[in-house]
This record gives C-alpha cells, sequence and structure tokens, in this order.
C-alpha cells in the first residue's frame, strides 16, 4: 500500500464511507460513470470512495477506494433475492431496508459487510468471511422467518500497483 494511508486508516474510512451511502436511507445518488448504474460516493480528506451497482433484485456491483485519485482497495459483489421474490417489490424493499440496517454495523475489523448475524423481528441476517482488508472473500444471507429470501458474495482487496 501507498505510504501516507494505513490499513487502519482505510478500515475506519471504509467504515464511514459505507454507513453513509447505500446503508444511509438518505445517501443520493450521482450521475453514474456507466450508463445502467447507479453510483454512491463517498470523500474525505485524500481518501474517496464509490459505490457502483446496478439492478434491483439481483444487483451486482463494486465498491472502490481511493487514495489521492488512484484506487487502492476493491471489492466485487454479486448476489440478490431469492428468484420467488423477483416479483415482490414490496418485501424486496422491506429486505433491503433490512439489509442496510446489517450495513450499518460494519466494523472496523471487518469493513467488508454487516456483522456475523443481527436479528431483527422475522429478518436474519447471517455474514461470513475469510481474510482481512487486504485480501478477502465473504458470504451473506438474509433469512425471512427461516428460509433464506436474500445471498450475496463478495470478494476484493488492496490494489498493489508497479
Amino acid at each position: 500500500m501507498r505510504a501516507s494511508v494505513s490499513l487502519k486508516e482505510l478500515a475506519r474510512f471504509l467504515v464511514k464511507a459505507k454507513v453513509n451511502t447505500y446503508a444511509s436511507h438518505n445517501s443520493d445518488k450521482i450521475i453514474p460513470q456507466r450508463p445502467g448504474f447507479d453510483e454512491l460516493v463517498f470523500s474525505e480528506g485524500d481518501l474517496s470512495y464509490r459505490d457502483s451497482y446496478s439492478g434491483f433484485y439481483f444487483a451486482p456491483g463494486q465498491e472502490v477506494a481511493y487514495f489521492k485519485g488512484n484506487p487502492i482497495w476493491v471489492m466485487a459483489y454479486s448476489g440478490g433475492m431469492d428468484k420467488r421474490f423477483h416479483c415482490n417489490e414490496l418485501f424486496a424493499k422491506q429486505t433491503f431496508g433490512f439489509l442496510k440496517e446489517a450495513l450499518k454495523l460494519v466494523k472496523v475489523s471487518a469493513p467488508f459487510r454487516g456483522p456475523k448475524k443481527l436479528k431483527k423481528g422475522d429478518f436474519e441476517y447471517v455474514n461470513s468471511v475469510k481474510g482481512k482488508i487486504n485480501s478477502f472473500v465473504g458470504n451473506e444471507k438474509i433469512y425471512y422467518k427461516s428460509k433464506k429470501v436474500f445471498e450475496q458474495d463478495y470478494i476484493g482487496g488492496l490494489i498493489i500497483q508497479r
């Protein structure tokens, strides 16, 4: 990693960025770099973050952190609602609302997605990850009344330039 930003600083920044973008119910989308995508951004000092995704029921995407305009960290994710619910917009919105609650609980020690587990009412969020900020792979699931309704995989780590 380039000098001037430590892994701990990067982790703290990622937590702030994630809490203030998709996990925030008040985040604003910007004009996307790629047509057909939704994009959310956050900046603080020399660090900036962009979350870019496309779709609704199934919405793969990518998060990138930049230091002084240079990409230093990336996470790709792919997944979404179980096919049974692809025509149930109301239930999908409820599920995504619960997902946002889980994502607000992202930790500096694992600045990827939500906590290992979260239960609220009939919803339960389960997240497993292997690795650390420099290289990781994970999976998150949401259950409703003990039945899986959402699943997503994610992978990423530091970008190492020449």
